[in-house]
């Protein structure tokens, strides 16, 4: 802290403490029945003004090692410099501690929060480049092993492996789109009818490979939400209740008109979910024992559909007996308020 930097600070008090000489001069000048002489005038003043000085001069150098204190300790990158600022000597100094001290704080949080969405993110590209390459390597495969001989089934396959291709893309779109949801939505009455036929639509080639049995029943209901989101939502779930279900299993949709809800339940014969693993399947990245099992995992669809389903109003639940079967359901409360 310069000189010039101090008296800056002090101008105002500097000013204050003039016109209060100038006060005493003028009042003892201009009175007449003051019985001082000019030089005992002068006195008074010159020990105000030395009094002055003398408390400046100490304040100064106060207020000095306060401030060199608190570069030192800013500059010193290694050090935790906002544990260590210099002890405030008076309210001023207190509070800018306080300050300092909240503002260092706050920005840890936010760099915090942005290095795990970092990371987040990171994990995610990893996972989804990972997961993309199989069905391009796959589709490679099909071409080189049907080159000399191409049928109608080595089309059908291509397109198979093409549609996963189109649907991981799609969830990195959604994932990358999630944080800007309210710019992007448009409620309305849909029919839950609808979009089970959007869903069964492009999951059919999975459904004759398999010979899954579908079953749909009660679903001529409206709900209010939004329709591309609620389509990416209930694919989600019927992918993982075909990845799940063995070869001629079943699959069955149907949809409850309750007192306080509608819901939509998605129910398998598959292979289920364990209990230890129940409660963390809207985790993201948590793949359990069939994530691993099936090596094909990256726990982010139910991830994505559980916090879409929350933003549009809704919820999921899940429900499982292992080695039995999965229920999914979920759920469109009829008097929800919406957050964004």
């Amino acid at each position: 802290m310069s000189i010039l930097d101090y008296i800056r600070n002090k101008k105002s008090f500097a000013l204050f403490y003039f016109i209060i000489i100038m006060f005493i001069w003028g009042m003892v000048y201009f009175d007449s029945k003051t019985n001082l002489f000019s030089y005992d005038v002068s006195y008074v003043i010159a020990i105000l003004i030395i009094m002055f000085l003398i408390y400046s001069v100490v304040d100064y150098f106060r207020e000095k090692t306060y401030y060199d204190k608190l570069n030192k300790a800013m500059k010193d990158v290694e050090m935790d410099w906002v544990n260590n600022l210099p002890e405030p000597k008076n309210f001023h100094e207190k509070k800018l501690n306080e300050a300092l001290k909240k503002l260092y704080n706050e920005s840890n949080m936010r760099i915090q929060k942005f290095s795990d969405k970092s990371n987040e993110d990171l994990e995610f590209t990893t996972a989804w480049v990972h997961e993309i390459k199989t069905p391009i390597a796959a589709s490679r495969l099909i071409i080189e092993n049907s080159i000399d001989n191409p049928n109608e089934m080595t089309l059908y396959n291509i397109e198979e492996e093409i549609d996963k291709v189109e649907e991981y893309v799609q969830k990195a779109l959604y994932y990358s789109r999630i944080n800007d949801f309210s710019k992007d939505y448009y409620i309305q009455n849909v029919g839950i009818c609808n979009v089970i036929k959007e869903c069964i639509k492009k999951e059919s080639s999975s459904f004759i490979n398999k010979n899954i049995k579908l079953m749909i029943e009660n679903v001529d209901m409206e709900v209010s939400t939004d329709k591309k989101w609620l389509e990416f939502i209930v694919k989600q779930v019927v992918d993982n209740a075909l990845k799940y279900t063995s070869k001629c299993g079943n699959i069955k949709i149907y949809a409850e008109d309750l007192e306080k809800e509608i819901i939509l339940n998605i129910e398998d014969d598959g292979i289920g979910i364990k209990e230890e693993d129940i409660g963390r399947v809207f985790d993201k990245s948590f793949t359990g024992y069939n994530g691993r099992k099936a090596n094909n995992s990256t726990g982010i669809g139910l991830y994505l559909s559980q916090k879409l389903a929350k933003k549009l109003g809704h919820y999921i639940t899940i429900s499982s007996v292992f080695e039995r079967g999965t229920k999914v359901t979920i759920h469109f409360p009829k008097f929800s308020n919406y957050f964004f």
